[in-house]
């Protein structure tokens, strides 16, 4: 086992960090070379440990080594999207020669571990684990292939895996954390295996803190726990002892409700979305309290170093030019990958994250106004849509195609495939506007504006997520009016849509056409405030002040 018996950090901890944490996550965004992310959840955790390592904390990720990744996203014959899962292979990843057997479906199956060091990608040390072994049979070496597989049972197996595999691998190395965080409950399992050592859930509390990303109770995972059972997810626990211990005395096992009961302490992701989970679990016996972290990016990893030294010294001539170098190198993938042309000297908009429908990223096409505007010669601007559906989200997929094929009849229209950290940074850094229109309370927080904002584009958003906390319109961002959200959805699509040609045309095109100063000046205050408030080191910080050390 060489270095990784009684493992310990590579570097010094800070004192104020000293405290061990294993941080466990289904995905973590640390950097384009690594595809084991997906989206929004794989950004924010791969910030968090790039922060850590900033600020040298005395923390590890957990995570899982995808064999194929979440997918690559290409392209069928008429431009439309298409699915390809193909092997990634990682020669800086170091072998740890850890292998152990932890139970999937009543079955053994062998877990092996591999270790990102933390100066290949300045992170937390990272430990990622694989079940791909010729000592598994198929269908258990297939547990570390798809994130996020669409099949249930096999994302059971997956959940088992970080959560049991992950706990059992801090065994293995002898880190003893203080503190097991689980950033969803994809872990959540770490839970019944911590409980089998303890045999008693107020050590368990001492030691387990959650994080929820979900802010409606239907979009919680639920099983029936007898499929649970069956998979070995309870580290065989009898059934009547998980009843117990979970207070769940019918068949379904909800997996929030679970790690709300299990946690010492939880968070949500921003102000809004911690009200919002209070309100939603507040019926609910025996959960921990429930605190507001707001989500951050790194600024490190984000942020184009000319573009923020031109604003922080305050030389606009500087931002423009950069900004319009920035813009030239992501109209060149744009050439590349749909022959158009687009022109640096115009208003470039940008909707790019994962696709999602309360996230509606076509809203803007139903509006008639909205076509007149693409079409305008006169305050022309340029569109571009990005992001990945999940493979078997048929709508979300069947909504990219058809902005596919809308934009074949716009020379200034776009939309690209490939969605991941390397084209989000693109974008982030060539667009003007960085467009932003969940349904309100459905967003838990949403990060993506805030590396745009780090980049000099200016958010224009409905008042969801993390927005109301940075938000001054008109001064650092463009804020769409709030509709009534007990309105139909139909009504609210209609109402928000009106409102968002309304600010287009009054305000926003005006200001970037008319008026440079004024646009630099919102440019320039939404950079100010992005970093100050939504910079990951605060992030990480506030997880040891506030979750830490409960």
């Amino acid at each position: 086992m060489g270095d990784f018996k009684n493992y310990k950090i590579p570097f010094t901890p800070s004192k104020k960090y000293s405290k061990k944490v294993a941080y466990f996550s289904m995905e973590f965004g640390i950097d384009q070379a690594l595809k084991i992310y997906s989206g929004g959840l794989g950004f924010l955790a791969g910030s968090h440990m790039r922060s850590a390592y900033e600020l040298k904390q005395n923390l590890i990720g957990i995570g899982i080594l995808w064999k194929y990744g979440y997918y690559d996203q290409i392209r069928s014959a008429d431009q439309s999207m298409n699915v390809l899962f193909q092997e990634k292979i990682y020669s800086f990843l170091v072998d740890t020669d850890i292998k152990f057997q932890i139970d999937i479906n009543g079955h053994p199956v062998f877990v092996k571990a591999y270790y990102l060091p933390p100066e290949v990608f300045n992170s937390a040390p990272m430990f990622l684990l694989s079940t791909d072994l010729p000592e598994n049979d198929y269908l258990a070496r297939t547990t570390s292939h798809k994130l996020y597989d669409a099949d249930k049972a096999a994302r059971i197996a997956q959940n088992i895996l970080l959560g049991v595999g992950g706990a059992k691998l801090i065994d293995e190395i002898g880190f003893n954390p203080d503190i097991y965080h689980l950033n969803e409950a994809h872990g959540l399992a770490a839970g019944f295996y911590l409980y089998n050592k303890h045999e008693n859930l107020d050590q368990l509390k001492k030691q387990l803190v959650f994080t929820t990303h979900t802010p409606e109770e239907a979009g919680n995972e639920k099983t029936d726990i007898r499929l649970l059972e069956k998979m070995s997810f309870f580290c065989g626990l009898p059934l009547s002892k998980v009843r117990e211990i979970t207070d769940t005395w019918d068949d379904t096992f909800n997996h929030t409700l679970v790690a709300l009961r299990f946690a010492g302490i939880a968070n949500g992701v921003s102000k809004i979305h911690g009200e919002v989970a209070n309100r939603m679990w507040k019926s609910y016996d025996g959960i921990c309290k429930i605190k507001a972290i707001t989500n951050s990016q790194n600024k490190t990893y984000w942020a184009d170093k000319t573009l923020s030294k031109a604003l922080e010294k305050d030389n606009k001539e500087k931002y423009f030019e950069r900004k319009q170098e920035l813009k030239k190198e992501l109209f060149e993938v744009i050439a590349d990958q749909t022959g158009q042309m687009f022109d640096p000297k115009k208003l470039t908009i940008v909707w790019a994250r994962r696709f999602a429908s309360y996230k509606r990223p076509d809203l803007i096409t139903y509006s008639e106004r909205a076509l007149k505007i693409i079409r305008d010669t006169k305050m022309p601007i340029q569109m571009i849509w990005a992001g990945k559906p999940y493979p078997m989200d048929y709508e979300a997929t069947s909504t990219f195609n058809k902005l596919v094929h809308m934009s074949k009849d716009y020379p200034n229209v776009a939309v690209l495939v490939g969605y991941e950290l390397k084209l989000s940074g693109l974008l982030k850094k060539g667009s003007d506007i960085w467009l932003n229109n969940p349904l309100v309370t459905r967003e838990a927080s949403g990060t993506s504006g805030m590396t745009a904002a780090m980049n000099g584009s200016v958010n224009f958003s409905t008042n969801d997520g993390w927005i109301p906390e940075f938000a001054k319109p008109g001064e650092n961002c463009f804020v769409v009016p709030e509709v009534d959200i007990n309105l139909p959805k139909h009504e609210q699509d209609a109402k928000d849509l009106e409102n968002i040609m309304d600010l287009f045309e009054k305000t926003v095109l005006p200001t970037y056409y008319n008026d440079q100063d004024k646009w630099y000046e919102i440019v320039r205050q939404s950079y100010s405030d992005v970093v100050k408030g939504f910079e990951s080191g605060r992030m990480a910080d506030e997880y040891y002040k506030e979750m830490y050390n409960f």
